[in-house]
């Protein structure tokens, strides 16, 4: 069984608690170690089609996807899923570690935290939260609405472990966390299990060394003049230097690649032997600042033009 799939079965043992403003008290929950789901009374969500490919890609623009939504005195972290459309989740941690602790959670004994909004094709009716409002999928995103509005011949229905998403957040919400016997069991088979794979892969590269060598030796038998210290470090000086010309050019592109984003289109890029550069158009005023903030976290020169455009340079 594979590590992802062990801890998977491990997270739905445990009991899964839809978190909410109006929720009672839960004082029994305090020594059992649980996930929780919040609903959106505890977070901002945006669904955006991004040109990303990666997640820490799309962690990266994250911030960016929630300009003038947030406020600006709570110190923000964000999850992000890949989907039809990427999913952006902005949630402050201090707002839902102060709410448990009043509801009487034992912050160590939170395993993971989810958001409804993984969740959705699993809402297929109203959750009642308390005796006033309910939450609901509405156009394709979870919402906390009046319980009056809702049709009355609609059944109710209970979030329970089924409706426990893929994947989480492990929040660092104490300084110090206890596992309990049998998952350390469990654990420990897993990191047996990858030092026996270590020592594996070990024996396999010892091999890939030897025949390697051995390759070396019959290419000096084939190229005596190899041999020689003084002819390999001819051949590294004279073509050494463009090797490290490539690689800087490979590397200012991947940094301008970094820091495109939704509103921000390359228009011209040109690469010469000792610069590399490029202008944008941004989509408006806001747009250009945050890409020339980027632009100076990447160590390259960048001056701002007419029309929202920015240019860009770096030496080779």
């Amino acid at each position: 069984m594979e590590k992802q799939n062990i801890l998977n079965f491990m997270e739905k043992n445990k009991e899964l608690l839809l978190i909410h403003a109006d929720m009672q008290n839960v004082e029994g929950s305090k020594m059992k170690r649980i996930n929780i789901m919040l609903t959106p009374q505890f977070y901002t969500l945006k669904r955006e089609a991004v040109p990303v490919k990666y997640t820490y890609q799309a962690r990266k623009i994250a911030p960016s996807m929630f300009d003038g939504l947030l406020d600006d005195s709570l110190n923000y972290q964000y999850y992000v899923e890949k989907g039809e459309k990427w999913l952006f989740i902005a949630y402050d941690v201090e707002k839902i570690k102060s709410f448990l602790k009043q509801k009487g959670f034992a912050l160590e004994n939170i395993v993971k935290i989810y958001f409804v909004d993984q969740a959705l094709s699993l809402f297929t009716a109203p959750v009642l939260l308390g005796t006033e409002q309910a939450l609901v999928n509405l156009n394709g995103t979870m919402t906390v609405v009046p319980q009056n509005i809702l049709d009355t011949q609609s059944s109710p229905i209970e979030v329970d472990s089924q409706f426990l998403p893929k994947k989480g957040e492990t929040l660092n919400l104490t300084n110090s966390v206890s596992i309990p016997n049998n998952e350390t069991y469990i654990l420990a088979a897993i990191f047996i299990l990858f030092a026996a794979m270590y020592g594996v892969e070990g024996s396999r590269y010892s091999m890939q060394d030897t025949q390697t060598s051995k390759k070396v030796a019959e290419l000096f038998e084939a190229y005596p003049s190899l041999s020689s210290t003084y002819a390999r470090k001819s051949i590294l000086d004279k073509y050494g230097h463009l090797d490290k010309k490539e690689r800087q050019k490979r590397e200012i592109v991947k940094q301008l690649s970094h820091i495109i984003f939704k509103g921000v289109t390359l228009h011209t890029l040109t690469i010469t032997e000792h610069s590399v550069k490029a202008m944008f158009n941004c989509k408006d005023q806001n747009t250009m600042k945050k890409l020339i903030s980027l632009v100076k976290n990447k160590k390259l020169s960048v001056k701002q033009g007419s029309n929202n455009q920015v240019f860009i340079e770096g030496n080779l």
